[in-house]
C-alpha cells in the first residue's frame, strides 16, 4: 500500500496528514479554511486519492501560514507514499473544464521541484478566502514533493470556477502520473535510472 502520515507542527500550525495513494477518492477535512477544504476535497475525488487532514493554525491573523503549510505537509506526504516511483508513469496532464472556466495541469515526478504558475483570477477573493494563497499552496507542495508542475488556467471569468479547474485538473494529472504502468514493472521512468534528484 502507497501511504503516508506526516505530522508538521510549528509555532503556527499544528497539522497531521494520512494518505493513501491507491484509493477511492474518500477525504475527511477539516483545515479551519473551508474553501480549502473544498479544493483539497477535488484532489482527492478527481485523483482517486484517500486523504484526511487536520490543521489548526493561526487564522485568527489571516489563512495564509494555514494554506502554505497544508501544502508542505501534503506534499510531504506525497513524497513519502510513492516512494523511488518504480513502475509509475511519471507524467501526468489533464484539461479540466467547469462552465466558462478552463484549466490545464502537467505534472512530472521528476525528483526536482518546480512550479510554473499561470493564472489570472478575476478578482481577489472567493468569499474570504484570498486567491493568492492557491500559488502559495502549490509551492508549498511542489517543494516539498519535489515535482514539476505546470498550472495554466486558460480561461474563466468566475474566480471560484478559475480555482476549482486548477484544483481538479491537479488530481486528474497526479492520478495519471502515479498510475502503474506494467510494462515498466520494475522499473524507473527515467534514463538515469532514479527519480530522487
Amino acid at each position: 500500500m502507497r501511504t503516508a502520515n506526516i505530522q508538521r507542527n510549528t509555532n503556527e500550525t499544528q497539522i497531521a496528514v494520512a494518505l493513501n495513494l491507491d484509493g477511492t477518492g474518500r477525504a475527511k477535512l477539516n483545515t479551519s479554511v473551508p474553501f480549502l477544504d473544498h479544493m483539497l476535497d477535488q484532489i482527492a475525488r478527481h485523483g482517486l486519492i484517500d486523504l484526511e487532514i487536520t490543521a489548526k493554525g493561526d487564522t485568527h491573523i489571516d489563512d495564509h501560514h494555514t494554506v502554505e503549510d497544508v501544502g508542505i505537509a501534503l506534499g510531504q506526504a506525497l513524497r513519502q507514499a510513492w516512494g523511488d516511483k518504480t513502475g509509475i508513469c511519471r507524467y501526468g496532464h489533464a484539461f479540466v473544464p467547469l462552465d466558462e472556466a478552463l484549466s490545464r495541469v502537467v505534472l512530472d515526478l521528476s525528483g526536482r521541484a518546480g512550479l510554473f504558475y499561470s493564472v489570472d483570477f478575476s478578482r481577489s477573493r472567493i468569499g474570504n478566502f484570498d486567491v493568492d494563497l492557491v500559488e502559495e499552496f502549490f509551492h508549498g507542495l511542489v517543494n516539498h514533493a519535489m515535482i514539476t508542475v505546470h498550472i495554466d488556467n486558460l480561461r474563466g471569468t468566475n474566480a471560484h470556477h478559475q480555482a476549482e479547474t486548477v484544483f481538479k485538473a491537479f488530481g486528474r494529472a497526479l492520478r495519471m502520473a502515479i498510475s502503474y504502468d506494467e510494462r515498466m514493472a520494475g522499473q524507473t521512468p527515467s534514463t538515469k535510472g532514479t527519480l530522487t534528484a
